[in-house]
């Protein structure tokens, strides 16, 4: 069923398909707003539930979105008495300020153009990150500003030491700006079974996002890798970069799945890192609900492992410094799943927020430590 939202310009009554990224539901009411709008009107009636359609100028539309997001911070709580209720008032906070500043929308025409004063170009982003159109669309302001950002990042991609070359994310999956699990990945020694005969050696990343750790493996000399993915929009993305970066002869894309068909010498997992629930698309390379994906894993490891080979498990114990998984339960879920761990390598976060004292989670994100642990029937 399309959802339609409705309103009044003037004596004319409109109306356009609604469109969100993260599921919001329908907007209860429209109403027109322009560069006469207030900040403090345009606040309380999104606080209501009221959607303000923009008619302005572009810029004074960002200006808009930024004063009401002042407006949400004053009345963020801060901190809680410990690490773990300093998360989950973060995640509230953030979670308040995404329905709030979502309300303020804009009206994409049935060819992706934005008829605002001073509006960019943003047919491409658009097209790249919902695929053809079906008639003029709502959408929120914020989320076209986060496709815009998409787009640029696509365009210009992420640069992977590891690769000595760039990889380029596609909207809605991780970018792999944290270069310290891929240094782990490309430097962590490789399995016996695969130095054995690396002719015919092969690897499993699932869930590859970008494609990144795949194509760590086929540069170190893996013969064949298979990288799959649950979602539709990674699968795209490693298929492109793979082809971008000459893999294609050694690099499988597959799925919609965790585990593909048959057995490997080496099975690669970077799972999102936090047990908590995501609130839009990119948030789903960060969180992982009651942890089912590290879960899948590490039970289905055993079976999609040849003799020799290893399970490469790369995770951050940020989630143990804000008391959402302690140590033992992911060592009884490794015991569980009759795995024995065969060795642990670290590494400190370089990225600039865990450096940041000004994080609510500073605390935590200093301490945080990434390990590749390697994992054996």
């Amino acid at each position: 069923m399309v959802s339609t939202i409705h309103w009044t310009t003037g004596d004319t009554h409109r109306s356009a398909r609604w469109h969100s990224e993260n599921a919001t539901s329908l907007p209860r009411r429209t109403a027109v707003a322009d560069d006469r709008t207030k900040a403090a009107d345009a606040y309380r009636q999104a606080c209501e539930g009221t959607a303000l359609l923009w008619q302005g100028d572009f810029h004074n539309a960002r200006q808009l979105l930024q004063a009401m997001g002042r407006r949400v911070d004053r009345k963020t709580p801060g901190s809680g008495t410990s690490l773990s209720e300093s998360f989950h008032l973060h995640r509230r906070g953030s979670a308040h300020r995404a329905r709030v500043l979502g309300k303020l929308l804009v009206l994409l025409d049935d060819d992706y153009t934005l008829a605002l004063r001073r509006a960019p170009e943003v047919r491409q982003a658009c097209l790249d990150a919902y695929g053809p159109s079906k008639g003029p669309t709502a959408v929120s302001l914020r989320e076209l500003l986060g496709v815009i950002g998409a787009h640029q990042w696509r365009s210009k991609g992420v640069d992977v030491p590891a690769l000595g070359t760039r990889v380029h994310p596609h909207y809605g999956v991780f970018a792999p700006v944290r270069g310290e699990y891929v240094d782990l990945v490309a430097q962590a020694p490789l399995p016996p079974a695969v130095l054995r005969s690396p002719a015919t050696g092969t690897a499993f990343d699932l869930g590859t996002g970008t494609g990144v750790l795949a194509a760590v493996l086929a540069r170190r000399g893996v013969d064949r890798v298979v990288a799959t993915d649950i979602s539709p929009r990674a699968l795209a993305c490693a298929r492109e970069n793979v082809q971008r970066l000459g893999l294609t002869d050694r690099i499988e894309v597959s799925g919609p799945g965790l585990f593909p068909e048959g057995r490997a010498d080496l099975v690669v997992c970077n799972p999102p890192w936090l047990p908590a629930r995501p609130t839009s698309p990119i948030e789903q390379g960060v969180y992982d609900p009651d942890s089912t994906m590290l879960n899948g894993f590490l039970t289905g490891l055993s079976a999609h492992l040849r003799p020799g080979g290893e399970g490469w498990l790369v995770l951050s114990d940020l989630a143990e410094h804000l008391g959402l998984r302690t140590r033992r339960q992911l060592l009884d879920a490794i015991e569980a799943a009759q795995l024995r761990v065969v060795d642990r390598i670290d590494t400190r976060p370089r990225h600039p927020r865990s450096a940041d004292a000004g994080d609510p989670l500073h605390a935590a994100r200093s301490a945080e430590v990434t390990s590749l642990w390697r994992l054996t029937p």
